[in-house]
């Protein structure tokens, strides 16, 4: 479809993608004929030069594995994707490429609206582009955090029991577990969990991951990463259609 404002996502490997049918269907529900949203599959960063070179690109979604080093690429930072040192939204304008963080914003919605007071110190699981803006909400909420990945001094290997049973937040940041491999699950103490717990698994598909049929067995109250993609997909649209051409 031509269109004079074309939206999109970069990514690898990501024909699974949520945004294209939500923006699609909003753009349909508000009979917005000038929008289009397109997937930009990039094997490599650097192609996203031809992305910015398309005429009438007005922005697009960043995901897994280009968060942070798309950053190299932009021209300007908003104050969060500064703090964070990720972004999930571009916005370009008059030729100036601008990034933001939306997921922060979608994160932090999720937060407050499962958590409860005895939720006090939280576990991320993951130290990639999503994980820096969880620990960047957790911060501006006062709740400490250790974050576990394969490089960190606390690891997927070491991580006991003691550990998860005393930190009753536990966000899983990692795409280990999305779809197609949805029978992958990170190695994790699960019997350490309570009722007590709150786990937030970032992946939307499959609805129900690995990570989260094992909490919610062990008595945790789950979430998915379906309202905070929701969440961000909205502020990403604000900051797009002002901007309209």
């Amino acid at each position: 479809m031509d269109s004079n404002n074309k939206l999109g996502l970069i990514g690898k490997n990501i024909s699974y993608s949520f945004s294209k049918k939500y923006f699609e269907d909003k753009f349909n529900k508000k009979k917005l004929t000038d929008f289009s949203y397109e997937i930009f599959d990039l094997q490599e960063i650097n192609e996203v030069e031809n992305v910015f070179s398309e005429p009438d690109v007005l922005g697009f979604n960043v995901t897994i594995p280009y968060k942070e080093k798309i950053i190299d690429y932009l021209d300007e930072l908003s104050d969060e994707a500064q703090k964070i040192g990720a972004v999930n939204c571009v916005l370009i304008e008059n030729g100036k490429k601008t990034g933001y963080n939306t997921d922060a914003f979608g994160f932090e919605k999720t937060l407050i609206a499962h958590k409860k007071p005895h939720h006090e110190s939280a576990l991320v699981l993951g130290n990639g582009g999503a994980a820096k803006a969880v620990q960047y909400i957790l911060d501006k909420n006062n709740i400490p955090y250790q974050t576990i990945s394969r490089k960190s001094e606390l690891n997927f290997e070491n991580l006991d029991q003691k550990t998860v049973s005393e930190n009753k937040l536990i966000i899983q940041c990692t795409p280990v577990g999305t779809f197609p491999n949805t029978e992958d699950c990170l190695k994790f103490p699960f019997e350490a969990l309570t009722n007590q717990h709150l786990v937030i698994d970032l992946i939307y598909n499959p609805e129900c991951s690995k990570f989260i049929l094992n909490s919610s067995r062990n008595g945790a109250k789950t979430v998915n990463g379906y309202y905070m993609l929701e969440q961000q997909a909205e502020k990403a649209w604000e900051i797009w259609s002002f901007k309209k051409k």
